[in-house]
């Protein structure tokens, strides 16, 4: 296994450092090897770009990339080419990564963890599928520019065509077939003429999975339903920005942003896997990062694009059995709990495994 490593700005350093030590852990027995590329702010300071030649040449000779997060405040003044958070847009155009999983799973240790009644989210398990390519991050034309009464005026353009909208809708209904076979399709058909068809290509391909069954339901529904009753969902398959916001809601439900991993993949099963959260630049270098959601980040690799399910349910087991034993890093842990910092939360990772 050739495994591209994109540690970034921030926490990212240290939350890749302790699944890198999981992913060597002889307990795992993986033949692999690690090459390391600067991406984000780093990939700035070392060579002018938040997605050097040279990073994006390392991520294409690799087999998966597993990445930490991207974001650096000094360089928000840069233009907008030139800003950290291009090094993961990038990526994921350059390499066609269209399919972005992102599993919320609340552990009964942490129902009271989360800001929600624990009855409304014991035994959550959804998973959402974010359209990556496409919507309105990537549509052209977009820009700020001056109108012809002196206004100054913002627009970017939203697009999907049926070709992006059936591949990840393959991706979704498939995902469904594996689990408890119910999909629901987020869209505003109501109100914009993309979604529309959206709504009519995903009604489309369902035709040809008639043992999943499908629903829609409107982007500002689908978040309130997320609060009300998040129990509902099995799959959730949505375009770029309304999956961006849906997801990172549906991570508050589990407690914590820092429990959740994340796999976007192409067509070929090569993917790039991360933590949802970002670089959190406020507590780099200070040891209280939760590197969990990067660990399990990386036991998702080991399944999708390494078909290595045995580590993988090695990897998420040892995961349970830390939080069984009531290891907690501060995002987690309720008041008063005893807390470790990152790297101890590695060690107990390592102990855990079988």
């Amino acid at each position: 296994m050739k495994i591209c490593v994109m540690a970034g700005d921030g926490i990212g350093p240290e939350i890749v450092e302790q699944a890198l030590r999981v992913l060597k852990a002889p307990a795992l027995g993986l033949q692999a090897s690690f090459t390391e590329a600067a991406v984000g702010g780093a990939g700035y300071r070392a060579e002018g770009h938040p997605l050097p030649v040279s990073s994006l040449k390392a991520a294409r000779d690799a087999d998966a990339i597993l990445f930490g997060a991207v974001g650096d405040f000094s360089l928000d003044t840069l233009p907008r080419e030139l800003r950290p958070e291009q090094a993961i847009l990038g990526l994921r155009k350059e390499l066609n990564l269209f399919a972005n999983f992102r599993p919320a799973i609340v552990y009964p240790e942490l129902v009271d963890a989360s800001s929600l009644k624990p009855e409304v989210v014991a035994g959550l398990d959804i998973l959402i599928i974010r359209e990556l390519t496409g919507d309105i991050y990537f549509g052209q034309p977009r820009g700020i520019h001056v109108r012809s009464d002196g206004v100054r005026e913002g627009f970017d353009t939203m697009r999907y065509s049926v070709p992006e909208i059936e591949r990840v809708a393959h991706v979704a209904f498939q995902a469904a077939q594996k689990r408890n076979r119910r999909l629901c399709s987020v869209d505003k058909a109501n109100v914009l003429d993309t979604m529309q068809l959206w709504r009519e290509v995903v009604i489309a391909v369902g035709q040809q999975y008639p043992d999943v069954e499908l629903s829609h339901l409107y982007v500002d529904n689908a978040a309130m339903q997320l609060l009300k009753n998040p129990k509902q969902f099995d799959v959730m398959v949505t375009g770029n920005m309304f999956g961006d916001i849906l997801s990172d809601e549906a991570s508050m439900l589990t407690g914590s942003i820092g429990m959740l991993p994340s796999a976007s993949l192409n067509e070929n099963n090569f993917g790039l896997y991360e933590p949802i959260h970002g670089s959190a630049p406020d507590i780099a270098g200070k040891n209280i990062a939760n590197p969990l959601a990067t660990i399990l980040s990386a036991a998702m690799m080991l399944r999708y694009s390494f078909g290595n399910a045995d580590a993988a349910d090695k990897i998420e087991a040892a995961v349970k059995r830390v939080l069984a034993n009531g290891v907690r890093t501060g995002d987690i842990a309720t008041a008063g709990a005893p807390v470790v910092g990152t790297r101890e939360m590695g060690d107990a990772v390592l102990a855990a495994l079988h």
